[in-house]
């Protein structure tokens, strides 16, 4: 089987080599992420023996970095590495990681040999659901205990796993622990064939991840509803919710922040089509200003400050599928009353969380935003209550972090040379 998936993993490098060069070419962008992807690594210095964290994007970064930081003070004597799959999250990760950080080459040996003689890590931590199958395999050979911390294991990647037999237990082989979110993620990997010993529950490091709100959410009156973490379609029933508020409610002022900022053209385009003023973040002063009708967020980083400031947030990617929602957490700890669609596959823990607590309006149409925003603002009292609501919910889930140290700890009695 490992012959086959190499096989078939560098002829497709080959086969799809023109267009790479040929892209890298016209694409500034795309060629400076070739390079730091096929050499970027070799440059590095990484420490004796150290704990490779491996995260896919922007969300897993920050779960990385909490977990960096607690193994500063906890193992000291094991400094960890952190790799990125996406340039988003490798960007993150270089400007915030106190430590070596670099971008994941191709999932081939033609690269991850050398690029484990230069580390020689005594544990591989793969944060949610990073299971690269070169990569487990090569470590696996080496004898690299790997963990997978955080893990997630929803409905439709089980099914996927379990119509691609045996793929998954040749894969997983050498994952030592599975430290999952919830019982129902280890429930579905039990389900894979697994076995219990190999699998546990040790709670959601988004909760540790999250920032610490400089204000509660209770008490200030800033007008402002926040869409945050837009998907394709979010942004129509947003600007939908907002035609028929702004009469009724003039004072309110909106923020739209799309997922993606190769979108923020597009999404600024829907905006001004329908006649509504709209600012970017980076165009404003300084200080925050809220005169413009629609803020159009196009930088990162700034999302949870707008969540701070607000009355009420919608965070999207939960009306299509095939986007699972998005994270509900950083504006319910900002305690705010949350909406969100049925579509959440990918946060089903969260979802019913916030649910759970009162704090947490999950929709079953896009109708229905406009009608609870309108209940929200029309409410101000309901609203604080819904919000601390939410915000005391994601409060008593902490501790994950600490769990998952121990686990790390305990794989590094079967580090190579230990």
């Amino acid at each position: 089987m490992d012959v086959l998936y190499h096989t078939i993993i560098t002829a497709g490098l080959l086969l799809a080599s023109p267009f790479f060069l040929l892209r890298a070419l016209v694409d500034k962008s795309f060629r400076r992420e070739m390079k730091e992807r096929l050499g970027g690594w070799r440059n590095l210095k990484p420490p004796p023996a150290p704990i490779w964290i491996h995260a896919a994007s922007v969300g897993e970064v920050k779960l990385a970095l909490t977990l960096v930081e607690h193994l500063a003070q906890a193992i000291p004597d094991h400094k960890p590495v952190l790799s990125t799959f996406t340039w988003t999250g490798f960007e993150v990760a270089q400007k915030a990681a106190a430590c070596p950080v670099f971008l994941m080459p191709p999932d081939s040996p033609l690269f991850l040999t050398p690029l484990l003689e230069r580390l020689q890590p005594a544990t591989l931590v793969l944060i949610e659901a990073e299971l690269w199958p070169g990569l487990l395999r090569t470590c696996h050979r080496r004898g690299i205990p790997m963990l997978q911390l955080n893990g997630r294991m929803s409905e439709g990647s089980m099914t996927r796993y379990k119509n691609l037999n045996p793929l998954f237990p040749w894969m997983a082989e050498g994952v030592h622990f599975f430290a999952m979110r919830t019982q129902a993620d280890a429930q579905r990997l039990k389900k894979l064939g697994l076995a219990d010993c190999r699998i546990g529950v040790t709670g959601n490091m988004k909760y540790d991840a999250m920032h610490t709100p400089r204000t509660n959410g209770a008490g200030h009156e800033s007008d402002l509803i926040v869409f945050g973490s837009t998907r394709p379609g979010d942004e129509t029933a947003a600007l939908d919710a907002i035609e028929q508020l702004k009469d009724a409610f003039p004072q309110a002022r909106y923020v739209i922040a799309p997922r993606h900022m190769d979108r923020v053209d597009e999404v600024e385009t829907l905006i001004k089509a329908r006649g509504l003023e709209v600012v970017r973040h980076s165009k404003m002063a300084a200080e925050k200003n809220f005169s413009p009708f629609v803020i159009l967020v196009d930088v990162l980083g700034v999302l949870n400050d707008y969540y701070e400031m607000a009355e009420a947030a919608y965070v999207g990617g939960g009306f299509r599928p095939e986007f699972g929602g998005q994270n509900i957490l950083e504006p319910a700890l900002c305690a705010i009353p949350v909406l969100f669609g049925p579509e959440m596959q990918n946060f089903e823990e969260e979802a019913r969380l916030l649910r759970e607590s009162g704090g947490g309006l999950q929709l079953e149409s896009e109708d229905q935003l406009f009608t609870l925003l309108k209940f929200l603002l029309e409410n101000p009292e309901e609203r604080r209550q819904l919000g601390q609501q939410a915000a005391e919910a994601v409060a008593k889930q902490r501790g994950a972090v600490e769990r998952n140290v121990e686990i790390i700890r305990e794989s590094l009695k079967f580090a190579p040379n230990a």
